[in-house]
């Protein structure tokens, strides 16, 4: 994609500006120098030296204030709409991301975006296997600590692999619909079976992880809550039978 027109322009009027108010200032220098110098040395080699860096440094910076007002009264190029609009959706996004839980709803967006585009290829239904399955390990990333850590960078990784796969087969699936070949269509079948085979490859990992959270968070010996949690009733069942006892007894006579 070529650059913005506008912004072209305005990086051009910029660096000319810049450049005016240089030379404005080593015109100033050299001039005030050479006013300084000539009247004690009268007009020595030196003295010329100075006056034409003064001299020069005037042209100079009369050239490029003409150029920046020149180039600042002619009229700036409209925005490409295409950059104008991938600018704004940057901006949204950044909005979005800040606020809490941002980044889940635009990582729904993406992958629901992503399959209205597949819709109608062989890969569907593999893409939203992918999905509920990388939903699920999300779900399970704050638990996987320790040595199921990398696990996780696997696991991202096999994800990204996987949905480039999905895009390739889902690419050569429209090309050969295009125009029918025996060969596109035996590559277009090994790659759904692979990202197939890939995806089932990722279900267990996911499952294994589920395997390993709930042997992770499992006490040792039985449930230490809910033992605590009986032994409270006993007391408390201890207590209220006393109390009845002490209430049907009534007053000893002495």
């Amino acid at each position: 994609m070529t650059g913005d027109p506008r912004a072209t322009y305005d990086r051009r009027l910029r660096r000319l500006r810049r450049s005016a108010r240089g030379w404005t200032v080593r015109a100033g220098i050299f001039t005030g120098a050479a006013a300084v110098l000539l009247p004690y040395h009268g007009l020595g080699l030196p003295d010329v030296l100075w006056a034409a860096a003064a001299g020069g440094s005037v042209a100079m910076a009369g050239l490029r204030w003409t150029d920046a007002r020149a180039l600042a009264a002619s009229p700036p190029p409209p925005p490409d709409p295409a950059l104008a609009a991938d600018r704004t959706r940057r901006r949204l996004e950044a909005v979005v991301r800040r606020l809490p839980g941002g980044d889940g709803v635009l990582g729904e967006l993406y992958r629901q975006r992503e399959r209205v585009r597949l819709r109608g290829t062989a890969v569907v239904s593999a893409w939203q296997r992918l999905d509920r399955a990388a939903a699920a390990l999300a779900g399970l990333a704050g638990r996987l600590g320790g040595p199921a850590e990398p696990a996780l960078a696997e696991a991202a990784a096999a994800e990204k692999a996987l949905r480039d796969l999905a895009e390739r087969a889902a690419s050569v699936e429209r090309a050969f619909r295009l125009a029918p070949d025996e060969q596109l269509t035996r590559s277009h079948a090994a790659l759904v079976a692979q990202l197939e085979e890939g995806v089932s490859a990722y279900e267990q990992l996911v499952a294994a992880a589920a395997g390993y959270v709930a042997e992770e968070g499992r006490p040792v010996a039985g449930n230490a809550a809910v033992g605590r949690l009986r032994e409270a009733t006993d007391l408390l069942r201890g207590i209220a039978i006393g109390l009845s006892e002490l209430r049907t007894a009534g007053p000893t006579v002495p």
